[in-house]
């Protein structure tokens, strides 16, 4: 299976930085040949919510596919953040938090194997949980070569991302 990635490209970071400047909210590259969107409801405190999603470090006790993160910036995910993970056998792609509202929007990217990704999470809280929603772009030559099998282990990969996030947050974790 293709790893979950999270990139972005140097243009893709210029273009991040002046959304920054006029407070508008970065989102996906809607002309990407691979695009996912997904959303689950958990029934769990959306704060819980939050804190396991932005917790990079404790990704491996319930992603099975995250097999290593490091914070290379202490404290909560802001602008500017940065970690530095392993899944599915992709190691050490460098992922940037880009945008950040606290439990309700984040947004992060990092350079990984080629492949430009733009990956957004929102948190609506409900009356007995919250929705969690995610889109993902992918764009770059080995997306360009294999945009079928990707756009697949995309879907996949976010799918059991969501599923595996409301399992663990409606465990109580």
């Amino acid at each position: 299976m293709v790893p979950l990635v999270h990139a972005a490209s140097g243009l893709l970071a210029a273009v991040i930085g002046a959304a920054h400047l006029d407070s508008q909210p970065v989102t996906i590259d809607e002309t990407a040949p691979v695009i996912t969107r997904d959303a689950i409801v958990i029934h769990a405190p959306a704060s819980r919510v939050w804190h396991i999603q932005t917790d990079v470090e404790g990704w491996p006790a319930w992603q099975p596919g995250v097999s290593s993160v490091a914070k290379k910036t202490k404290g909560a995910l802001r602008p500017g953040s940065s970690w530095v993970w392993s899944t599915e056998g992709l190691e050490n792609i460098t992922s940037t938090v880009e945008q950040v509202e606290r439990g309700r929007r984040i947004v992060w990217g990092g350079p990984a194997a080629g492949i430009t990704a733009v990956h957004v999470w929102t948190f609506e809280p409900t009356e007995d949980g919250v929705i969690v929603r995610t889109e993902e772009s992918w764009t770059g030559e080995p997306v360009d070569a294999n945009a079928e099998y990707l756009q697949e282990a995309l879907d996949a990969s976010l799918d059991h991302w969501l599923h595996n996030l409301k399992h663990r947050a409606e465990q109580g974790a």
